[in-house]
């Protein structure tokens, strides 16, 4: 599937990236001018099921096989997040970034219900600025809004394929393809301690972004910002 794709700055460089499930684009709205700043061409793509994107057809190969049919190949930096780092992995050694950065990435996700998807689904319909508020006390007001446009724009069966096919399943890369960091939450429970030695074996880096829970780009955007600049 050709993903819907943003593009914005004009530098030599090109950074690419993968936002996680339930958000849209919209969610890297502080990375996108910082990274313009660093004189990246900044690319983003909303998932198959998300945002302007379209539906069905949801499988793990489709992850990966959609970002290399949608993104630039050969780009200098990709950054994926939770399931966008799940896709990323998978898409990694076709589109050969020169780095790649997965940030808390849904390698090892925890079993899900079965009615995962009906679930999610009236977390959609329900949610309000209040409630995100309340469950992302970091978060400023744009990244609420930007939190409620994307669930307003992503189809709930989504999460049922996550819960049938990605839940429960070990995802993690058998190697890194290209010089690979991965950025842990404080809480991190994608990526727990087991995973993350497993990862530095096979030839990632690992490191921990201190005070950030799952979404690492929205509860500590400076942080994320040092981690990168010191990696990179």
């Amino acid at each position: 599937m050709n993903l819907e794709t943003y593009t914005t700055g004009t530098g030599e460089r090109t950074a690419l990236l993968v936002h996680g499930a339930g958000a849209h684009h919209g969610t890297w709205h502080a990375l996108v001018p910082a990274l313009v700043e660093r004189g990246y061409r900044v690319v983003s793509a909303d998932l198959r099921g998300h945002g302007a994107s379209g539906r069905g057809g949801y499988s793990v190969q489709a992850l990966g096989d959609d970002l290399v049919d949608s993104l630039p190949s050969g780009a200098d930096l990709a950054i994926g997040h939770s399931m966008g780092g799940l896709a990323l992995s998978l898409a990694v050694e076709r589109s050969a970034p020169a780095r790649a950065v997965y940030l808390d990435p849904a390698f090892r996700l925890p079993p899900m219900p079965a009615d995962a998807g009906e679930r999610m689904r009236r977390v959609f319909e329900t949610a309000d600025a209040a409630h995100v508020r309340a469950m992302n006390p970091r978060w400023n007001d744009l990244d609420v809004e930007q939190e409620l446009a994307g669930f307003a724009a992503c189809d709930p069966e989504f999460y049922a394929f996550v819960a049938a096919e990605v839940a429960g399943h070990d995802l993690l890369p058998d190697k890194a393809h290209v010089p690979s960091l991965v950025l842990r939450a404080e809480d991190a429970i994608t990526v727990d301690d087991r995973a993350a030695a497993e990862l530095v074996e096979r030839g990632f880096e690992v490191r921990r972004v201190a005070g950030s829970g799952h979404c690492i780009h929205r509860d500590n955007p400076a942080g994320l910002l040092a981690e990168l600049d010191s990696w990179l």
